[in-house]
C-alpha cells in the first residue's frame, strides 16, 4: 500500500470513529421531503423547484462511484466516462490527453506516492477533487449565489448566479477559482477561471494550471439525484478538452460534520517518496516541481 493510500485509510477511519463515538447533529426530518408510506424520502420524486420556478439543487449529496468490482471504462477522447477520485482520465482508453511536459508533471508526482497532493497537507483539493470526494457536500442554493459547503477540509464554494460576468481583469488566481452560473433550460452552467497553478485534478496529480478553465452541466433528474457532467479545458497541460461525469445521491435528514484537517493530522508523517520521507509542510502551496514548464 503506498503511502498516500495509508493516509487516506486513515481519514476514512477518523470519519468512521468520529461518526460512531460522538453524537452530532440529532435526526431532523425535513418537512419538505416527499415521503413514502412508511415514512423514508422518495428519492424518485420529481425535483423540487425554486421561488423561480427553476430546479433546487439544495440538500446534502454524496458522490456515487461507479461501484466496487465494476469493469473499467475504455471510452475515446470523445465519450464521457465517470470520473474517479485517484485518476480523472481512468476512464479513457488512450488516457488524458497530456501536453509532453504535463505528462512528466504527472509522472514525478505519482513516483513521488503523490505525497505532495494539497488533500494530505490540508489545503483546498480544488473543485474536481471536491466535487469526487467520498465525504459530503451540501448546497445551499439562494437567488443570486449557490453555496456549495464541502465537508472535506470544511472547504466553501460560490457560484454566482446574479447576472454577473466571469473577471477579466487579470483576477488574484485561486484554489476555487471565480465561478458564475447560468440556467439552460432545468441544467444549471457552471463556468470557471482564475485557478492557482499548479493545480492536482485528482489523488495522482493530473495538472490544472492558471490557463484553466471548466464548464460544469448540473441536472437534478429527481429528488434524490444530481447529474455532473465536467469539462477541462487547460490548452498550456492538454492538447484538447475532456469530459467525465458524476452522480451524487441525496443523504436525506443529514446534515455535514465539522471537519477541520489540521487538527492532529497524523497522516504527513508517514507519506514517502523517491526521495525519501516527505519533509515539513509547504508554508502556502504545494511544492514548485522540477520537471520544465511552459512560460506562458
Amino acid at each position: 500500500m503506498t503511502a498516500l493510500a495509508r493516509s487516506l485509510a486513515v481519514v476514512g477511519m477518523l470519519g468512521v470513529f468520529s461518526a460512531s463515538l460522538s453524537a452530532q447533529w440529532p435526526e431532523h426530518k425535513d418537512p419538505r421531503a416527499p415521503r413514502t408510506a412508511d415514512g423514508k424520502v422518495d428519492l424518485t420524486a420529481p425535483a423540487p423547484r425554486a421561488a423561480d420556478g427553476k430546479p433546487d439543487l439544495s440538500g446534502v449529496w454524496q458522490n456515487v462511484g461507479r461501484g466496487q468490482g465494476a469493469p473499467r471504462e475504455a471510452l475515446s477522447l470523445d465519450e464521457k466516462p465517470m470520473a474517479t477520485f485517484g485518476n480523472i482520465g481512468a476512464g479513457f482508453k488512450d488516457g488524458l490527453p497530456l501536453q509532453p511536459w504535463a505528462k512528466a508533471l504527472l509522472d514525478e508526482r505519482r513516483a513521488n506516492n503523490s505525497k505532495d497532493n494539497p488533500d494530505v497537507w490540508c489545503l483546498p483539493l480544488g473543485n474536481q477533487q471536491f466535487n469526487v470526494h467520498s465525504f459530503p457536500r451540501k448546497i445551499i442554493q439562494t437567488p443570486g449565489v449557490i453555496l456549495m459547503l464541502y465537508e472535506t477540509h470544511m472547504g466553501i464554494r460560490q457560484i454566482f448566479t446574479d447576472g454577473r460576468p466571469i473577471p477579466n481583469n487579470d483576477p488574484q488566481p485561486w484554489y476555487f477559482g471565480y465561478s458564475v452560473g447560468r440556467w439552460e433550460g432545468d441544467t444549471l452552467v457552471v463556468e470557471t477561471i482564475g485557478f492557482k497553478d499548479d493545480g492536482w485534478l485528482d489523488i495522482n496529480g493530473s495538472p490544472l494550471t492558471e490557463q484553466g478553465r471548466t464548464i460544469e452541466r448540473f441536472r437534478r433528474t429527481n429528488y434524490g439525484t444530481i447529474e455532473i457532467e465536467q469539462t477541462i479545458e487547460d490548452p498550456k497541460a492538454y492538447t484538447r478538452p475532456f469530459t467525465v461525469r458524476l452522480n451524487w445521491r441525496l443523504m436525506p435528514d443529514t446534515e455535514i460534520m465539522e471537519m477541520v484537517c489540521l487538527e492532529n493530522n497524523q497522516s504527513i508523517h508517514h507519506l514517502v517518496g523517491a526521495s525519501g520521507p516527505a519533509g515539513p509542510p509547504p508554508a502556502a502551496t504545494a511544492p514548485v516541481p522540477a520537471v520544465a514548464r511552459p512560460t506562458n
